[in-house]
């Protein structure tokens, strides 16, 4: 799997991987209005800029094609990263492909000096995505509940944080085990 920086160029596909307004929110939050179009991947895009931008997007290709998405939200003050917007083309869902892209953002990360807190949150009927995030080494921090509606329905997010040293900790145990 390869992962580079998002291009305006995966935008079209990137808009057509949401079948309704709840998996738009799911993914992207209750901000982003459904249909996903190309007019809010750019507003988002338009973080990315500068030295210190405010937002890292990153595309993963797996034999040529798109097949996932995921946003970095820096705080580059306190040197936390928010882990969000994380998703993977539907013909690709179910073959483990998120978790290696997700080392890859991670590692990439934590080799800036500046960051030692990598967060997320996560819709708590996600089961999927919860288990890959606690393979990853994330941590449940606490349960948001009924925070958000969606239709007539009610989501509980679940907060989920991981540093650096959870990193070189789980490092250090791998190297003794082997």
């Amino acid at each position: 799997m390869d992962i580079r920086p998002f291009h305006q160029d995966d935008a079209a596909h990137l808009c057509n991987w949401f079948a309704s307004e709840a998996e738009l929110i799911q993914w992207g939050g209750p901000l982003l209005k459904y249909p996903l179009c190309e007019q809010q991947i750019e507003q988002m895009q338009s973080e990315t800029e500068g030295n210190k931008p405010q937002r890292l997007m990153f595309s993963a290709f797996y034999n040529q094609e798109l097949v996932g998405h995921a946003q970095l939200v820096l705080d580059w003050q306190h040197g936390v990263a928010r882990l969000g917007r994380v998703a993977v083309n539907p013909t690709y869902r179910g073959q483990r492909l998120t978790q290696p892209f997700l080392q890859q953002i991670i590692k990439r990360l934590f080799d800036q000096e500046e960051f030692s807190r990598l967060e997320l949150n996560v819709f708590t009927f996600n089961r999927a995505a919860i288990q890959t995030y606690r393979k990853l080494g994330f941590q449940l921090e606490g349960i948001r509940r009924s925070c958000l509606q969606v239709g007539n329905e009610r989501w509980d997010t679940a907060i989920f944080g991981m540093l650096r040293s959870d990193i070189k900790t789980a490092e250090s145990l791998c190297a003794l085990a082997s």
